[in-house]
């Protein structure tokens, strides 16, 4: 038997509890049919009946697409910094480090490792509210991993329902329901390098309303000489039931990040100083270590050298997102969602040699329809919506002296603009038959980017300016088809074409390739069209599978990266055609149910192999250009293979039941950084440990008691956490750049973390 079940667009996603509350079905949980599961793996497909009024079945997930979950369960037992480890153990996800703490780049089939900053190519959500601003660009700072109940990934392109910029993908990320929590939770983490988290949550809940609060404040010096960071962190969430068919929900995020920055460094830097230590002084610094040239006037002429310590790099931003839904049930078959978002992320950057501060504004609205009808006898699904989303944003870039404190000079350029995506959704999932049905969609999007940019230039005479302006417009149409079979209890198999795009954001159009302020207009939208074949098989409640093959053709597909460490920016170009193709593995697994029934084996896997099979790219030196064809290459900053394996223990019962922990191998390996293939990130393994113990409900008080300890990177290895690609370059005999030269090429690694400690407690009242 199947669940067939519809996920709206991204803008308008109803919450998963609605359903929940009105007719009793938990529907991230397991279901009368199915033992219950505390795998990461989405639940096997059985059939679900919802009876009762005024209800429309709950709409959790994309029917036909394949998709994971990481329920709370997996990452709420230890420190959980970040983002990566909610999503550590979901099959086709890995990540890199970004530009802070908490500044994730999470990866959807390779999507956006290659990124040095923020989630691109995936739409992300949270409680259905939408995180990702109408420009593509999302960010995980905003994310404190002990506010959340789980995360459900949607792999493969999904632009039908999910619009622009979904080229592999979307995440929705859910926050825990009050009535879970019934009470106040308060809890602190600690450990190495001075880490300190303080957080709180409250929840109240019942069939009529449902509150979420929750706090955070995390603080460190981080392992890397000026990367000490203070990230605070408040979200809530009520839903309010106004009558038995109208429900309203509202959600409140913000975010304040202060976090230093060291400047990436070169391979050659990264062996002999991972962790840029003794580099204060830019004159007197040791070896391998990274500088900024600052002008000295913060105008013109003459610069210093300065390390990102004593110029004071780092990130100040703030965002706050709030989003009201409502709800109405014409019938028992007919939903109806409307939705308002509104969205700022104010940034203040100086993380180069120059400073970015600006606010960008956006707003989102939506409205969609969900009915359940029969056809020809057999059940039948609709859903139909529209959705439009604004930005309107004014940066200003500053260029910065070697005073300190990240002192502002004169102004260098200063860019206003807006983009608008106005789009509309279609899908049809029908039951053919009691083992078969077939999804069929259809989305659109026009998409309209408007942008001005003024650079200055400055001399000891004269100050003059220089205006650029961007137009551009885009339509795109993303169709899509899926089938799914559950020949028995055990299998499903299911297979989708799914189509995606996304267009250059306005950050595109102003880097050239060499790195500096210009104009980059003729930038193309990439698109793609991707093939899932997969099957689940569950032959017992002691092991379930999943594998899914998948492979994707792009065209002009948008790949940045880095001209320099003392250039503005990374810039961004299409490689006309490229193809994406891996396998994802997920596995759970109780090898002794009977004699170890508290042990489990999981396993995730990633396999993912890119390549460009159209690309020529153009290096120019002083005196002359020449092409270099890229077909047949590996696309730079994709991580061909990425798993982890955990194995866990929960004493179920006894004196010591409780009591738990696990051991996990995470592997990585070692991927491309350039477009030549000639320079490589190796790649690592490492291990963590982890012990808790939540007491039973029969010690009375102390069952509000949760502790943990655990150590990461147990071998105290010195790995690469996050590389940006680096530029090939010509050299003056025509020839590229060898593999000597990149590893001398700056603005690419961090290092990760070496070995830590991490303890906490959490009390509930």
């Amino acid at each position: 038997m199947v669940l067939v079940v519809l996920f709206p667009a991204p803008h308008a996603l109803a919450t998963t509890e609605q359903a929940g509350h009105l007719t009793g079905q938990k529907h991230h949980g397991p279901t009368a049919a199915q033992p219950p599961r505390t795998s990461r793996l989405p639940a096997r497909t059985e059939q679900v009946t919802v009876t009762g009024a005024n209800r429309a079945s709950a709409l959790t997930r994309p029917a036909g697409q394949t998709s994971f979950s990481s329920e709370r369960d997996n990452f709420a037992n230890h420190v959980a910094q970040s983002v990566a480890d909610m999503m550590v153990t979901i099959p086709g996800v890995s990540f890199t480090q970004g530009n802070g703490p908490r500044d994730t780049n999470i990866s959807i089939r390779g999507s956006g490792d290659r990124q040095a900053w923020g989630l691109k190519n995936i739409q992300v959500l949270e409680d259905g509210f939408p995180m990702t601003q109408p420009d593509g660009t999302a960010r995980a700072d905003l994310i404190d991993p002990h506010a959340y109940a789980g995360v459900d990934v949607f792999e493969g392109p999904a632009s039908t329902l999910y619009g622009n910029y979904a080229m592999n993908g979307a995440i929705n990320f859910r926050t825990r329901k009050g009535a879970s929590i019934n009470g106040v939770e308060v809890g602190s983490d600690f450990g190495s390098f001075g880490m300190v988290n303080n957080y709180a949550t409250l929840g109240f809940g019942n069939k009529r309303y449902d509150l979420m609060i929750f706090g955070s404040d995390v603080r460190g010096n981080g392992f890397i000489a000026n990367s000490n960071y203070n990230t605070s962190t408040e979200s809530m969430r009520l839903r309010v039931n106004l009558t038995p068919t109208d429900r309203l929900i509202l959600k409140f995020v913000n975010n304040v990040t202060d976090a230093y920055l060291p400047a990436r460094l070169s391979l050659n830097q990264y062996r002999a100083n991972p962790y840029q230590q003794g580099c204060y002084n830019a004159a007197q610094a040791a070896a391998g270590c990274a500088s900024v040239n600052l002008l000295v006037n913060g105008r013109y002429g003459a610069r210093q050298a300065m390390s990102p310590q004593a110029a004071g790099l780092g990130r100040f931003d703030r965002r706050t997102v709030v989003g009201l839904r409502w709800e109405h049930d014409f019938s028992p078959h007919t939903t109806w969602r409307n939705q308002f978002t509104y969205d700022q992320r104010h940034i203040d950057q100086p993380t180069s040699p120059t400073s970015y501060v600006g606010p960008y504004d956006s707003y989102a609205v939506s409205s969609d329809m969900t009915n359940h009808a029969q056809l020809a006898g057999r059940p039948l699904e609709t859903f139909a919506g529209v959705n439009f989303d604004y930005l309107d944003f004014g940066s200003q870039t500053y260029n910065i002296m070697p005073l300190g404190g990240a002192t502002r000079g004169a102004m260098s350029s200063a860019t206003y603009g807006h983009q608008w995506n106005l789009g509309a959704r279609f899908q049809e999932d029908w039951h053919v038959a009691p083992n078969w049905h077939v999804v069929v969609g259809l989305g659109g999007t026009y998409s309209d980017i408007g942008a001005m940019e003024t650079l200055y230039s400055y001399s000891a005479t004269t100050t003059s300016q220089r205006a650029i302006t961007a137009s551009r417009s885009y339509f795109n149409l993303a169709p899509e088809g899926a089938v799914m079979y559950t020949p028995s209890k055990d299998w499903t198999l299911h297979t989708r074409v799914g189509t995606a795009y996304g267009t250059p954001s306005s950050s595109n159009l102003f880097i050239t390739p060499q790195g500096q302020y210009g104009n980059n207009t003729q930038l193309k939208s990439q698109t793609s069209v991707g093939i899932d074949l997969g099957a689940d098989w569950h032959p017992s409640s002691t092991l379930t599978v999943q594998a899914t093959g998948f492979y994707e053709f792009y065209n002009n597909e948008l790949v940045s990266q880095s001209a320099g460490v003392n250039t503005v920016g990374s810039y961004t170009f299409n490689a006309p055609a490229s193809q994406h193709r891996g396998v994802v593995l997920g596995v759970e697994w109780k090898p002794l149910p009977t004699t170890l029934p508290g042990g489990r084996v999981t396993l995730s896997y990633t396999y993912d192999n890119q390549v460009y099979t159209n690309y020529t790219e153009v290096l120019s030196n002083s005196t002359l250009s020449r092409s270099f064809s890229r077909a047949g290459n590996f696309i730079p900053g994709v991580i061909p293979n990425f798993l982890n394996a955990r194995f866990l223990y929960d004493q179920p019962h006894g004196p010591l039941e409780g009591l738990g922990g696990y051991a996990e191998v995470t592997w990585r390996d070692a991927y491309w950084l350039d477009n030549a293939n000639s320079l490589k990130a190796p790649g690592y393994a490492l291990l963590n440990l982890e012990l808790h113990y939540n007491p039973p409900t029969r010690l009375g008080w102390a069952h509000r008691l949760h502790w943990y300890f655990e150590v990461q990177n147990v071998a105290n290895q010195t790995y690469i956490a996050g590389a940006a690609n680096v530029s090939d370059s010509l050299q003056t005999n025509g020839q590229q750049a060898t593999t000597q030269m990149l590893m001398n090429s700056t603005g690419s690694i961090y290092a990760g973390s070496p070995r830590a400690y991490f303890g906490g407690v959490r009390v509930r009242f």
